[in-house]
């Protein structure tokens, strides 16, 4: 079965744009203050003692800055970073490329670590513990291997689902780290920040409406500024003010809550169609004409960690705050006997 992996579109990532926005150091990176704190003390004492920093591991959901915070690490650090990505090391030949090509104390940043296939990840446990690899030339009665000694790296990996990343591979980064989603203060404040490097006149009201709308991750919010600079070009006097950001957003049917139209019509499907639940993920998708990975991946954590849905062993559940926010009585029993 070939695993699918699905974005949605405010989440979309543009390289090009993430570059110019994105801070060079700790200091100029908003939001995430016990991280920071972590990460700055171990890249203190590694550039104190000349050494490799601990391989690190960076997991949460997308568009928190993984990426970022890899950059940075490697900024403060003052070493060189090469960026690949799981898919793309298909073999152990890309891996020794790409680890032959280091110097001491640079650093390797995967992202999307957990899609490396088996044979890869295997590969990668001497290279993280002993700092060689044994690459298998030829095969059959003729085969050999070659032992391939590497420099003194760091291996930070980049994760939005750390549970599929085997146990043996996990064990061995020194520092896991995991973002949460951050807070409309530490918002405003990245949304201001790239207003004044994109050349956008804001309002502080009108990025902490912005920032209130972004579900908690600076790449939508970033995203939205783009679409609310948009608007107010067109339609105002190209400053973003409380107004103009609320018109912008409510064009794009994203709530005062951060909820868009799909969000919104997932818990009307489970409410009207199916009293409030429990309800299978297929009847869900069915019903609002949207692939189950999709409901699963993209819109269902945000639901869940706001407290309108909760998976249940028989299905999923719409809690009294997801009855009020479409204005409803919730006096339905589910199937469990429970009132809602």
């Amino acid at each position: 079965m070939t695993e699918r992996f699905i974005t949605s579109t405010l989440n979309k990532r543009d390289p090009a744009r993430e570059n110019t926005l994105r801070p060079p150091s700790f200091a100029d990176f908003p939001g995430q203050d016990k991280v920071k704190d972590q990460l700055e003390l171990f890249v203190h004492a590694a550039r104190e003692r000349g050494e490799a920093l601990d391989h690190i591991l960076l997991s949460g959901p997308p568009g928190l800055g993984k990426t970022t915070l890899a950059y940075i690490i490697a900024n403060e650090r003052g070493c060189n970073l090469k960026s690949s990505s799981g898919p793309a090391i298909e073999k152990p030949g890309d891996l020794a490329g790409l680890l032959t090509s280091l110097q001491e104390g640079d650093i390797l940043f995967i992202d999307e670590i957990h899609r490396l296939n088996t044979t890869v990840e295997e590969y990668l446990y001497s290279a993280m513990e002993d700092f060689f690899i044994d690459i298998m030339l030829e095969q059959g009665p003729g085969a050999r291997s070659v032992r391939l000694n590497v420099p003194h790296f760091t291996l930070i990996g980049a994760t939005t689902r750390q549970g599929m990343i085997s146990a043996p591979l996990r064990s061995r980064f020194g520092l896991n780290i995991r973002l949460d989603y951050y807070d409309p203060r530490s918002l405003a404040q990245i949304i201001t920040r790239s207003a004044g490097i994109l050349g956008i006149a804001i309002e502080p009201e009108g990025a902490a409406e912005i920032a209130g709308r972004s579900r908690g991750t600076p790449r939508i919010a970033n995203n939205l500024l783009r679409r609310a600079r948009d608007y107010a070009q067109v339609r105002a006097d190209s400053v973003i003010t409380e107004g103009v950001a609320q018109q912008a957003l409510e064009m794009l049917q994203i709530d005062c809550d951060g909820l868009d139209d799909m969000d919104v019509r997932i818990l009307e499907v489970i409410i009207a169609n199916f009293g409030g639940g429990p309800v299978g993920l297929k009847n869900i998708a069915v019903s609002v004409g949207e692939e189950e990975g999709s409901i699963e991946d993209v819109y269902e954590p945000f639901l869940i960690q706001k407290g309108y849905l909760v998976r249940t062993p028989k299905g999923r559940v719409a809690t009294p705050k997801a009855w009020e926010k479409l204005g409803l009585k919730a006096t339905t029993r589910n199937h469990q006997g429970e009132l809602f």
